[in-house]
């Protein structure tokens, strides 16, 4: 076994731990449990007998693998759930309906399933419990466009803001001013209920007013804020009239503000984080020190354009490396997610973007390294891959190949670049959405590298 064959091995080892450490399963089994008549949540507790009745909403990539096991804690008091999942996830579960919705882009089927969320919502009432199980991805799949506008106008301004470049909470401020359903308006249907939030956390910093667009969390961002990201990018003059209308009356006082702090539904609304980047990151750091590697994790922020932040990671770890004392192998751990303005016609997302780069910045540096990026989803941009994995291999096969390294990254090709050199990394659905990892590894300077729990490559 080469070196590089062992270091790759070792990052797919290390992202399969932090895949595992987000899984619905794994989270449930740390963060939920049932003592009786009580559900216990981390250090809090909810008497589920105080309750007339328990509904369940489960929306966001996580939505069947959390839904599943909310509904075995609940059991019988489960008076009736609406679980929306992407295609090919649906599961069945007593008393429940599972809506198959469409991600990135919503279509029809996201306007079913946010019009159903909003029906279960409103079933409830005083007395009653509503559980609201929530995880990334939810802004599409749950999708009602505000009155006035048609499911094609928030679309295509969800879809330029994304080839803009625009960071999520950029997009998710102009989506939350277009909809009848999210910056808290589930919420607000569910009033007077109680509604227990369990959220898996696709966000940098944990922001519940991002999460699937906050919609059983307050909200900060106004149709002001609306207006400005849309002219930053240069897009207000390019969204449909309508879009504008609906911006400009609300600016106007004519249309309500999405729910603001001080709103009474609020005051019956709990939330839990049960699990985020982080939560992967360390994880892997186990693994990785398991396998013998000196380990450190940088952070779970990342944000920005991908391509700065290889430049920035790139600049980092040359440092870094220069100051290494002892021959043992190195991990470095990172986590975030970042974004790609789209100026080429090449397919690829912001994992295979920043490898790329990340390849472009090193391809003269000497020694046996290699780096990893995925979206923990199992998706990078609109590919069927997860993310890609870059080495000194890599530039040798490419040169072979006659391939410009440089052209593919200006033209935004990166999944081409790395399905011709065999850098492509392909999970499929994970079930679950923690943003993106990154691993870094460097092969040692004087001993060998464990290879214990590397050859299930």
């Amino acid at each position: 076994m080469t070196l590089e064959s062992s270091l790759r091995g070792a990052a797919l080892s290390v992202a399969r731990s932090a895949l595992a450490a987000v899984s619905a399963g794994a989270l449930f089994r740390k963060g939920l449990r049932r003592s009786g008549a009580r559900l216990v949540v981390g250090r809090r507790s909810y008497d589920l007998s105080r309750f007339r009745r328990i509904y369940l909403a489960a929306l966001g990539k996580s939505s069947p693998g959390m839904a599943g096991r909310a509904a075995a804690l609940l059991g019988r008091r489960l008076e009736a759930g609406v679980i929306v999942c992407l295609p090919g996830t649906e599961i069945s579960l007593p008393r429940s309906e599972c809506l198959v919705a469409s991600h990135p882009l919503p279509d029809q089927r996201s306007v079913r399933a946010a019009r159903a969320l909003l029906g279960l919502a409103r079933r409830a009432g005083e007395g009653d419990l509503l559980v609201v199980l929530l995880s990334g991805g939810g802004s599409a799949m749950a999708c009602l466009p505000a009155a006035g506008l048609r499911l094609r106008d928030k679309r295509t301004v969800t879809e330029a803001l994304l080839k803009a470049g625009a960071d999520i909470r950029e997009v998710n401020a102009v989506r939350k001013h277009l909809s009848g359903i999210k910056g808290g308006r589930l919420a607000e249907a569910a009033w007077p209920a109680t509604v227990l939030n369990l959220v898996v956390s696709d966000v940098v910093g944990n922001d519940l007013e991002v999460i699937a667009s906050g919609p059983s969390h307050w909200d900060t961002t106004t149709f002001g804020r609306a207006r400005r990201v849309l002219e930053r990018y240069g897009l207000w003059n390019r969204v449909s009239g309508r879009v504008r209308a609906v911006i400009e009356e609300g600016l106007a006082g004519e249309r309500p503000e999405t729910l603001r702090r001080r709103h009474p539904a609020f005051r019956r609304v709990r939330t839990h984080i049960l699990g985020d980047n982080m939560t992967a990151l360390r994880e892997a750091a186990a693994r990785a020190s398991a396998l013998g590697f000196e380990t450190r994790i940088l952070g779970a922020a990342d944000s920005g354009e991908a391509r700065d932040a290889a430049a920035r990671y790139a600049r980092l770890l040359e440092k870094k490396i220069a100051r290494r004392r002892g021959g043992r192998p190195l991990c470095f751990l990172a986590g975030g997610e970042l974004t790609v303005t789209v100026r080429g016609r090449g397919r690829g997302g912001r994992n295979m973007e920043f490898c790329l780069a990340f390849l472009e910045a090193w391809r003269a540096r000497r020694g046996e390294w290699l780096v990893l990026s995925l979206g923990t989803d199992g998706r990078d941009g609109p590919t069927d891959a997860a993310g890609a994995w870059a080495a000194p291999v890599l530039v040798r096969r490419a040169e072979r190949l006659g391939l410009d390294l440089r052209a593919y990254l200006q033209n935004n090709d990166s999944y081409g670049f790395f399905e011709k050199t065999g850098g492509l990394v392909r999970t499929g659905p994970t079930g679950v959405n923690v943003m993106d990892v990154r691993i870094f590894l460097f092969g040692p300077d004087d001993v060998s590298l464990r290879e214990r729990g590397t050859s299930d490559s």
